[in-house]
């Protein structure tokens, strides 16, 4: 355990009730991806959820250090991966993504608190690096197993081949709904399309004390406003929240920018990491040969994030800035 000079804040809160309110959080997009995937969406989480805690087990066993699986970290990421990762992923993608996370991002790292980027996130990226066509084979809402490529044919082919980013990249407008965006009945990983079901979660992590407003909100925006802007008729003819509600914009800003390890700890450190992170999605969406780019975003500015603090933590009274 790593503890600064004095003063300090006494509080109650501990990692294990801050776990399990960001699982309570996830409760809704894990029941809408359910709902909508059926039960093969539940099988992926089942075994990203399980790889996860029994790879931190081992892990910390194999270190000979105090095991850590009681804290719920390792169910959270579990649970963070299998939400980002596409209904129809091979079981044993789902589980090697676990491991990575748990073993390659978070343990060899020095486990909690020392991770220099999300775990869960970590792992996805590799996994898109590694496994590219399993992780972007994605399926209907109580339908078939389809491709992300959309084409240029009827709307109605275009539906049932592209998630609604892939199919903004090809240039197909208007075969997807606001209402449907919002509600989740559209392809996609399996915790990002239901917006409703992740504006639950973030509604109850604030009531909850977990986070503030300030880094999904910001990054949202961000996103947002620069979409908007950089629109495909000229300046200011994008769809924002088309955007907003499509991919993983809130399920990213809600439960993986926020995470205490890999963010900024300052008001005005978090501001500037949650416009980074927003600046990086639209322009990665926009001009990216990928449609997503939410979860690079992050991870980039997880990077940056301890030159951020560098410059943005005030120094202590006789001391100086520089915490590096």
């Amino acid at each position: 355990m790593y503890v600064c000079s004095s003063p300090h804040l006494r509080d109650n809160c501990t990692t294990t009730k801050i776990m399990l309110d960001v699982i309570i959080a996830l409760l809704p997009a894990v029941v809408a991806g359910i709902w909508f995937f059926g039960y093969r969406a539940a099988v992926v989480i089942l075994v990203t959820v399980i790889t996860a805690v029994a790879a931190e087990y081992l892990m910390r066993k194999g270190l000979k250090r105090d095991n850590t699986i009681s804290d719920l970290s390792a169910v959270v990421t579990g649970l963070l991966l299998a939400l980002n990762l596409p209904p129809a992923i091979p079981l044993w993608i789902a589980a090697v993504g676990a491991v990575i996370a748990i073993v390659i991002v978070k343990q060899l790292f020095g486990g909690l608190g020392q991770n220099f980027m999300n775990p869960a996130l970590g792992a996805r990226a590799i996994l898109v690096a590694a496994w590219a066509s399993s992780m972007t084979t994605w399926t209907q809402p109580f339908g078939e197993t389809v491709t992300t490529t959309a084409t240029a044919t009827p709307a109605a082919d275009a539906v049932a081949s592209a998630t609604p980013l892939a199919a903004l990249k090809e240039g197909i407008y208007g075969i997807y709904s606001y209402g449907d965006l919002f509600w989740g009945n559209i392809a996609g990983c399996i915790g990002e399309t239901s917006a409703f079901a992740i504006l639950l979660g973030f509604v109850y992590l604030l009531v909850k004390g977990v986070i503030s407003w300030h880094i999904p909100v910001i990054f949202t925006a961000t996103t947002a406003v620069m979409t908007w802007m950089l629109g495909p008729d000229g300046m200011f003819t994008g769809d924002p929240l088309y955007h907003v509600l499509s991919g993983g914009l809130l399920l990213g800003a809600v439960f993986m920018a926020t995470d205490y390890v890999t963010c900024p700890v300052t008001k005005t450190g978090a501001a500037i990491y949650a416009f980074g992170c927003g600046l990086l999605t639209a322009l990665f969406r926009l001009y990216g040969s990928m449609p997503e780019g939410v979860s690079f975003a992050i991870i980039l500015m997880n990077v940056v994030t301890p030159l951020i603090d560098r410059h943005t933590i005030p120094a202590s009274f006789g001391g100086e800035r520089n915490v590096g």
